[in-house]
């Protein structure tokens, strides 16, 4: 799997639900979709892997025809030669493979041997899990992203016990696989309520840049997490409370930065990884989520 005579090949995985708050996991795929040119190399498909009373088959029409879409996982080869993003390392690839689709509810450890199965056949060296998280971070600030590799140590502060998402799992399960795996996760505010968070997906554009050492096409990305921003600066305007609430919000993150670096520490950024992962203690319906 790691070869380091050969370049890197990375495989980017992120997945609808409660992985993906605001979509800002997702919209990377599908931004990634958007830019390069890409084919369909697989599918994960629904029968073994979701209960459809949970990830419900959707109706569409298609050519005047009524036709049922099943859930289930895709993956991609995206080229990226010859296209605005250029590589600006020797070690870049000049495949990239990406996978999405809603988690699985059934068989997590078969769902991510089939996983690992369609990265080995692409040669992969690298699987990059993405999730986003709600909480209690200003739209005003660069949002936070903390990354995690599947085979840490667990630190004296990473204590938490509990529920996972697939995004987790995929990624202890590659480590052990011997791929190299990584996890990005990025911290949305709540309070933007549920529509696209442009902000968190061009962060996890820039962490997956960093990583991979790829000059990935933001293309109008830019532009749209700044109007994103300036919804919130409106809604800011227009509600005292939530206003107080975000400069609290700000006091203390500038607290916390008091003489250092204006990143998140691992301590904090992994109590952002608890909270998401808390979230699931909340429900009693599985369909809830």
């Amino acid at each position: 799997m790691i070869d380091n005579g050969h370049p890197r090949r990375y495989m980017i995985a992120a997945f609808e639900g409660w992985n993906d708050a605001s979509q800002a996991a997702t919209n990377v795929v599908r931004h990634l979709l958007d830019v390069y040119p890409s084919r369909e190399i697989g599918h994960i498909c629904c029968d073994d892997y979701y209960d459809f009373q949970v990830s419900r088959p959707m109706m569409c029409v298609v050519q005047g025809r009524k036709q049922i879409i099943w859930p289930e996982t895709t993956l991609y080869e995206l080229t990226l030669d010859d296209q605005p993003a250029q590589a600006i390392s020797t070690r870049a690839p000049q495949k990239l493979y990406v996978a999405m689709g809603p988690e699985p509810n059934l068989h997590w450890s078969d769902f991510c041997q089939r996983m690992m199965h369609f990265a080995d056949e692409c040669d992969v060296t690298d699987i990059i899990t993405l999730g986003s998280m709600y909480s209690d971070v200003p739209h005003t600030r660069a949002l936070p992203v903390f990354m995690s590799d599947g085979d840490d140590d667990v630190a004296e502060e990473d204590t938490y016990t509990g529920p996972v998402g697939i995004p987790t799992v995929l990624n202890i399960s590659a480590a052990e696989e011997g791929f190299e795996s990584h996890s990005l996760w990025v911290a949305v505010p709540q309070y933007m309520g549920h529509d696209d968070c442009d902000a968190g997906t061009l962060r996890l554009l820039e962490e997956i840049s960093a990583l991979t050492e790829i000059d990935i096409d933001e293309a109008e990305l830019a532009s749209k997490a700044e109007r994103w921003r300036r919804h919130g600066d409106m809604l800011m305007a227009t509600n005292d409370q939530l206003q107080d609430y975000i400069h609290h919000i700000e006091r203390n993150i500038d607290t916390q930065e008091a003489g250092s670096t204006p990143s998140l520490s691992a301590p904090h950024a992994k109590r952002l990884v608890e909270e998401t992962e808390e979230f699931l203690r909340s429900f009693d319906n599985p369909a809830a989520l």
